[in-house]
């Protein structure tokens, strides 16, 4: 009897776990690159252990509400190679192409490090990979990570600094502060060589504005101790290609890197999160939010209200009509790898655990799609069999499971006497006896059918 309540605690708790992994949710992780594509919130790769980058690539439909504890997470094609450490562009010239460049790669599933770093293409129409040709490539730029890229109107994706892999604790000499360019029309790769006035730096957030202005907030430089000075913004003028410094003042906000940051219709740049070092490994990570006013280069705090997000680091942020979405990454030290969602209202500052499309947005534009509409069928057919599969399967087996205990534990219990009848004598096969004490067993032909 026991047995059969051991058999239907393991169902229980496979079924339970075969449900769960077939919703279709992403395993968490941090150092992933994302890009918003439409409606779709796309994520590129990823750490999920202190050993395995993850080649995978998930989006968030954002098409339709949603409450965060059930996000509508889709998988796409996978990348040809694990991935952390990247940046990643949205070409302006289809609005569907997405361009991944720098970052550590590795041999998928594994810790082999391919120690190459370029350039891939994914066609979001098609869910397609490809590796473009690149002229005038930079060699140097092979192994560099751990930066930012931006893209203007004309198609010149931007990408500054940033570190070759495995120098982690001391960046000095493989840390840089070039510009490097390429344009997507051509497929032609530019260096500019800076002044040295012009900071190293890594773990930084970069924001094009509308003024063709990149600002550069926060990051390192020399070490993971030496965080960049967060009141003294570094800026690039991408039609002269020169550099400038804005001292920000008003609210003072602490140092960090990997933070992420977002700009607002009003051209604010709103950061999150970030965190501090120890020899190379997160020390602090900060749980605070912060605008940049880009007229005024002034600091503030917001009020916020709502139950606020934890701290975050090496995560993901993006901005879709009034909402920031905050995805995946670091909590703390110790929790190094989460896959949660978080998102601010920034009209009023305000927590929020459901995504809603504003009732004045275009309603075709919320409808707007990559021509991926197969695809998306797809995925959502495969998931919603999966499901279909595992909860018909489950009913199944606690059913069968259920009829036989029903029956063992309703079985007669029957008393062999040497004056049982044949038909009794036939139902004793297959019933339990019932010894009396004091009373000796049946012979053993009792046990037999009679004739």
């Amino acid at each position: 009897m026991k047995s059969l309540y051991y058999i239907l605690f393991f169902v229980i708790i496979n079924s339970v776990y075969f449900l769960v992994i077939c919703q279709n949710v992403p395993s968490p992780r941090r150092q992933q690159t994302s890009k918003l594509v439409g409606t779709r919130l796309y994520f590129f790769g990823g750490t999920i252990s202190s050993t395995i980058s993850a080649n995978e690539v998930w989006y968030l439909d954002l098409s339709s509400s949603f409450n965060i504890s059930k996000p509508p997470w889709h998988s796409d094609v996978a990348m040809p190679v694990g991935y952390n450490f990247g940046t990643s562009c949205l070409s302006p010239i289809d609005n569907s192409t997405v361009f991944l460049i720098g970052g550590r790669t590795w041999i998928s599933n594994t810790n082999v490090y391919l120690n190459t770093a370029s350039l891939y293409k994914f066609d979001s129409k098609i869910s397609q990979w490809t590796t473009p040709t690149i002229n005038n490539f930079n060699s140097s730029f092979e192994t560099r990570n751990e930066m930012q890229a931006v893209v203007d109107n004309y198609g010149k994706i931007f990408i500054f600094g940033g570190i070759s892999h495995g120098n982690d604790d001391n960046i000095t000499s493989t840390a840089y502060n070039d510009m490097n360019i390429l344009d997507i029309t051509t497929m032609i790769w530019s260096t500019q060589t800076q002044p040295q006035s012009v900071l190293i730096n890594v773990d930084y957030t970069a924001t094009l504005l509308s003024s063709g202005l990149i600002v550069y907030i926060g990051g390192r430089r020399s070490s993971t101790a030496n965080l960049n000075n967060i009141s003294q913004v570094q800026i690039f003028d991408t039609k002269s290609y020169t550099w400038t410094t804005k001292s920000a003042s008003g609210s003072i906000i602490a140092s960090r890197a990997d933070h992420s940051a977002v700009l607002t219709q009003d051209g604010n740049i709103i950061i999150y999160g970030g965190s501090t070092y120890n020899s190379s490994k997160i020390n602090y990570v900060f749980s605070d939010i912060a605008v940049l006013n880009t007229n005024s280069w002034t600091w503030s705090v917001p009020s916020v209200s709502g139950t606020s997000a934890p701290p975050l680091s090496q995560h993901s942020a993006a901005l879709y009509k009034n909402y920031m979405i905050l995805t995946f990454g670091a909590t703390s030290a110790t929790n190094l790898y989460t896959n949660n969602i978080y998102i601010l209202n920034i009209q009023n500052y305000t927590w929020v655990t459901t995504f809603n499309i504003p009732s004045t947005t275009n309603p075709a534009k919320q409808t707007q799609s990559n021509g991926n509409s197969s695809t998306d069928q797809a995925n959502n057919s495969s998931s919603n069999l999966y499901i279909g599969i595992g909860v018909g399967a489950g009913v199944v087996i606690l059913a069968v499971l259920g009829f036989f205990i029903y029956k063992n534990r309703h079985k007669e219990n029957f008393i062999v006497t040497s004056g049982t009848s044949k038909d009794d004598c036939f139902r004793e096969a297959h019933m339990s006896t019932v010894y009396t004490p004091g009373i000796p067993p049946p012979e053993i032909y009792a046990q037999t059918p009679m004739y």
